[in-house]
């Protein structure tokens, strides 16, 4: 029985999608002793898994290797090869378009091609992030048409993904796990199946409690950051430093918590996920209003960012049209490569008809093919810093000498409070949300 095969770790899990939440948790149950076979579409993403070569950052290549060696990992384009796995979770993109419709294509193709291959007495958890009532009215009656009737002959749920990369003190391994299935046997083995693997597993009444659990999560950092953010463009105008206000309210120890502003929200969850559930929310007339006005702010703040770069270019006697600015990180967050929705790309589209001339430097990107451009890493060196009339910091990498950087640029604009220890040069600072320009009155 399926329960059995969990429970002893006998089971052969299936990894539907080997990118930053499938390879890390193909590694997390194949570290606990389970046979992993991964599918993806790309071929250079398989033969990298079966090189042992890690292209996720929160999956090193050194333990790949070693899980690829012993037998524990493997991959393939081809879904025959899950043909035999007594669990399936399925990790593919689940995107937004132009218009912000959710776009569960990857789910529906993933889910057909998966319906062939399915058996009795397997257990599919779908993790990818979508609105409530996807698991149950897409997935499933996609799946049922190999002629297995859930609950019966099969089992489904939904687990979503928790995934924050870069994060050094929560993987995997010891952040909770959320589980709701179709019914009570499908709840039942997500949770044993999961409870081998993490810390920790809470169990919810449905699939659609699950789903709803996700896009509540994010939405909350969403609006929190919008709150934020909105707070810094006042802060602003009024010439009051909102990043020192947040660590005084900080201090509070109770009915806080601190979020900070920036140049903009990125990553694939805090842009897109929202979206889904306000999407899904007009099914029952019902306008979810602090989803809207949040996302509103939080797209609006890269082209405040610009704006910034032109009134501060104006404001040291500089024309923009003949200025040349520099980007220092251009990821979605500190210390990773991920620059899925990074604001950054936004900053460099609307900056690229307001000035002369635009380049980056980051250490986790080499380039970026951005419409008909590409744009190449320069070194963060004093001859680089030199050559720009401005310095923009969009990306607050650890690695940087925020001192070096000040000290070699003519003008820096930081949108992530990254030069808040510098002490010297602080005249040609403009901080985001510090009260801009308040430093020249």
């Amino acid at each position: 029985m399926l329960k059995e095969r969990i429970e002893n770790k006998k089971a052969l899990v299936g990894v539907i999608g080997l990118g930053y939440v499938g390879l890390p948790l193909a590694c997390a149950f194949a570290r606990k002793g389970f046979r992993v076979v991964g599918i993806d579409r790309k071929k250079g993403r398989v033969d990298s898994v079966n090189r042992g070569e890690s292209y996720i950052q929160d999956a090193s290549s050194r333990e790949l290797r070693g899980l690829v060696q012993n037998g524990l990992v493997r991959a393939s384009t081809d879904y025959n090869n899950i043909r035999d796995c007594d669990v399936v979770q399925i990790c593919v993109p689940t995107p937004v378009d132009e218009n912000k419709v959710p776009n569960i294509s990857y789910i529906v193709a993933t889910s057909k091609k998966l319906s062939r291959v399915l058996h009795p007495d397997e257990l599919v958890i779908l993790k990818s992030t979508t609105f409530p009532m996807t698991t149950r009215e897409v997935v499933l009656p996609i799946l049922e048409k190999s002629g297995l009737k859930a609950g019966k002959d099969f089992f489904l749920a939904f687990s979503p993904e928790r995934v924050d990369p870069g994060n050094k003190k929560y993987a995997i391994g010891n952040t909770p796990v959320v589980v709701g299935g179709i019914d009570e046997t499908s709840t039942e083995l997500a949770y044993l199946l999961y409870e081998k693997v993490v810390g920790k597993v809470k169990k919810v009444s449905s699939s659609e409690a699950a789903e709803f659990t996700k896009l509540l999560e994010n939405t909350f950092r969403n609006v929190n950051i919008a709150l934020v953010n909105e707070f810094a463009l006042l802060a602003d105008r009024m010439g009051i430093n909102i990043w020192e206000v947040i660590d005084a309210a900080a201090t509070k120890p109770f009915g806080f918590m601190p979020f900070y502003p920036g140049p903009g929200v990125g990553g694939h969850c805090i842009p897109i996920d929202p979206y889904y559930l306000s999407w899904k929310a007009k099914e029952y007339d019902f306008h979810t209003n602090f989803i809207e006005i949040s996302a509103e702010t939080n797209e609006g703040m890269p082209y405040y960012v610009v704006n910034t770069v032109i009134s501060a270019l104006s404001n040291t006697g500089i024309c923009p049209k003949n200025a040349s600015v520099l980007i220092i990180g251009v990821t979605f967050k500190r210390d990773v490569s991920d620059m899925r929705d990074s604001p950054s790309l936004k900053i460099i589209r609307a900056l690229e008809d307001k000035v002369s001339k635009i380049s980056y430097s980051d250490p986790f990107v080499e380039k970026i093919n951005l419409r008909d451009s590409t744009y190449r890493a320069l070194p963060l060196n004093e001859k680089t810093l030199k050559q720009f009339d401005c310095t923009l910091i969009t990306t607050d990498h650890s690695s940087y000498d925020y001192d070096f950087i000040v000290r070699n640029s003519r003008l820096v604009i930081d949108t992530r409070n990254a030069t808040k220890k510098v002490k010297e040069g602080r005249e040609k600072i403009v901080l985001l949300g510090g009260g801009i320009f308040s430093n020249r009155r």
